[in-house]
C-alpha cells in the first residue's frame, strides 16, 4: 500500500503553501516567526492611528513590533495595544510606552525604559502609554490663548497707533535729540577743557607743591627745637602766674569769711552790721530835720543876736 498517494501529496502541498503564505504574510507584517519573543500589553487613551505591524523603538532601536490592537468597548477610554518584543529585551518597571507623530503623519511606539534595569516587568505584563507633547501638540494648546489675546493684541496696537501719532511724542523725541546735542557739545568743550586747560592746572598744582615742599623744609631747617623751649617756658610763667592767682584768690576768701580782721569782722559781725546800719539811719534823720528846721541847729544874725 502507498504511503503517497495521490491524495496526500495534494494534502501536503496545501499544508505547505498555507504555511509559505502564513509566513510570507507574517513577514510582511514584520512578524518574524522564527525568532522567538516575549508578548506584553500597552494600554493607550488615544493611539493616534498607531498602525499594526509597526516598529516598536527603544533608544532609537528597533527592539520589536506591533501585532495586534484590541479596542476596549466596555471602556471606551482605553485602547490596549499588543506588542512582541525581542525575547533579549528586557523591561525594567517603571517603563513607559510613548507615541509620537512625526511631521509626515507617522506613528511610532517608543519605550521609555525604567531606572532601574535589575528590577523588570513581568512577560505577559501591562505597560502604560502616553502621548509625546511634540511641537504640533504644544502650538495646538498654545492656539486657543493666542485667539484669546487676539483682542488684547488689537487694543494694543491701537493705544501704539495713538501713542505713536500723539504730538506730544514728536515733541518728546525733538527735545531728546536737542538734549543730545547739547550733550555733545558739553563733550566736546570738556575733551578741550581736558586737552588744553587741563595740563596748564597741573603745571601750577605740580608748581604749588613744589612751593609748599620748599616752605616745609625752611620750617624744619628752622630752629624749631629752640622755639617749642620758649612756648615751653611760657606756658610754665602761665601756669606759675595762675597758681598765684588761685592762692590770692584762696587768701582773699579766708579774710572775707574769717573772723580775725577788720574785713572780715564787718562782712561776718551782724551786730556791728546793725549798729553801722542804726548809725545811718540815724545820720539820715538828722540831714532831713537840718534841712527842715535849719534854724534849730545854725543861729545867725547881722546884728549880733543871743543865742537861744
Amino acid at each position: 500500500m502507498k504511503i503517497f498517494t495521490k491524495e496526500v501529496k495534494i494534502a501536503l502541498t496545501a499544508i505547505l503553501a498555507i504555511a509559505l503564505l502564513y509566513y510570507i504574510i507574517s513577514f510582511m507584517k514584520g512578524v518574524n516567526i522564527f525568532k522567538s519573543s516575549n508578548t506584553y500589553f500597552v494600554q493607550f487613551e488615544n493611539i493616534q492611528g498607531l498602525p499594526v505591524s509597526s516598529s516598536v523603538y527603544a533608544n532609537g532601536f528597533p527592539v520589536g513590533i506591533v501585532r495586534d490592537i484590541v479596542y476596549d468597548y466596555d471602556r471606551t477610554d482605553k485602547v490596549v495595544v499588543i506588542v512582541d518584543l525581542d525575547k533579549a529585551m528586557q523591561v525594567p518597571k517603571g517603563t513607559r510606552a510613548e507615541l509620537e507623530t512625526s511631521l509626515m503623519g507617522g506613528v511610532t511606539m517608543s519605550l521609555l525604559l525604567g531606572p532601574n534595569p535589575t528590577d523588570l516587568v513581568s512577560k505577559g505584563d501591562t505597560i502604560i502609554g502616553q502621548v509625546h507633547q511634540g511641537a504640533l501638540a504644544q502650538a495646538e494648546k498654545i492656539v486657543p490663548d493666542l485667539i484669546a489675546m487676539a483682542p488684547k493684541l488689537d487694543s494694543i496696537m491701537t493705544n501704539l497707533n495713538q501713542l505713536t501719532g500723539d504730538p506730544a511724542l514728536r515733541q518728546t523725541l525733538a527735545n531728546a535729540a536737542a538734549l543730545t546735542s547739547n550733550l555733545k557739545s558739553s563733550s566736546d568743550k570738556l575733551n578741550a577743557m581736558m586737552n588744553n586747560d587741563l595740563p596748564q592746572i597741573m603745571t601750577h598744582l605740580h608748581q604749588v607743591s613744589k612751593n609748599f615742599d620748599q616752605v616745609s623744609g625752611d620750617i624744619s631747617n628752622a630752629q624749631l627745637g629752640t622755639t617749642l623751649a620758649e612756648l615751653g617756658n611760657t606756658l610754665n610763667e602761665v601756669k606759675q602766674f595762675s597758681a598765684n592767682l588761685n592762692s590770692i584768690s584762696t587768701n582773699l576768701d579766708q579774710k572775707l569769711n574769717g573772723k580775725d580782721n577788720s574785713l572780715g569782722l564787718l562782712l561776718n559781725d551782724r551786730k556791728l552790721y546793725d549798729n553801722l546800719n542804726h548809725t545811718i539811719e540815724s545820720a539820715d534823720t538828722l540831714v532831713t530835720d537840718l534841712k527842715l528846721h535849719p534854724k534849730r541847729y545854725v543861729h545867725f544874725s547881722v546884728f549880733g543876736g543871743k543865742n537861744k
